[in-house]
């Protein structure tokens, strides 16, 4: 009976100094670092590793570079960028054609009038403080208009607009005189509100001319 007892006792001890039976006992907990990977079985819970029999633990491969394909942006192509030129041939009535340029004596062709026009530039608008009101005349281009074919005036900048010009009087000895019938050489404005004036001319040959004048340039009393 004794020895029986001392075979139990013996027996159990043995159980007990077993290492093969602690780390690897149903249940056990092993705590893995982040970045681990346990065998399969296995519940990870937070940074903790859940395995219900033995577990290998191995360390976790290394991830795979990410590759980012380089962007290739296409050149856009530049837009033109438009250049002012000093004519606007918007302005210029459609279906002009060159007169001949055989001189009349009464200063009716482009011919005779180009050199004065030139010579006169200065002449060619004014501006009148007078009754409240910025008068524009134009009287001196219209005195030489039997040799234009077209003018048009911008005030201030704006987009050029035709001023008509009267018709040349052909059947008297100064076809370039201003009648009665022929209206008024000038454009009333609110009073100073001309700052600039541009004004551009078609000579009968179509050739142009252009001319920017400033108010203190052309007001006169």
């Amino acid at each position: 009976m004794i020895d029986f007892f001392f075979a139990v006792m013996a027996a159990g001890l043995n159980s007990v100094a077993d290492p093969s039976q602690g780390d690897r006992a149903q249940g056990s907990v092993i705590v893995a670092s982040p970045g681990v990977v346990v065998s399969e079985q296995s519940v990870v819970i937070g940074d903790n590793v859940q395995t219900g029999g033995a577990a290998a633990v191995t360390p976790a491969p290394a991830p795979a570079p990410v590759v980012v394909a380089p962007v290739v942006v296409a050149p856009q192509p530049v837009a033109p960028v438009a250049v002012a030129s000093p004519y606007n041939m918007v302005v210029v009535p459609a279906g002009l054609v060159a007169e001949p340029q055989t001189p009349s004596g009464k200063f009716t062709t482009a011919t005779e009038i180009k050199p004065i026009l030139n010579a006169t530039k200065g002449n060619w608008v004014a501006v009148r403080d007078y009754d409240g009101s910025d008068l524009l005349y134009v009287t001196h281009l219209w005195s030489w208009r039997c040799g234009l074919a077209g003018m048009a005036i911008s005030v201030n900048g704006e987009a050029m607009q035709n001023w008509p010009l009267p018709p040349c009087h052909m059947e008297y000895a100064t076809p370039n005189a201003i009648l009665d019938e022929d209206g008024l050489p000038y454009l009333r404005l609110r009073r100073g509100v001309v700052q600039s004036v541009t004004i551009q001319i078609v000579y009968d040959d179509l050739s142009m001319d252009v001319a920017t004048f400033q108010r203190s340039e052309v007001l006169i009393p």
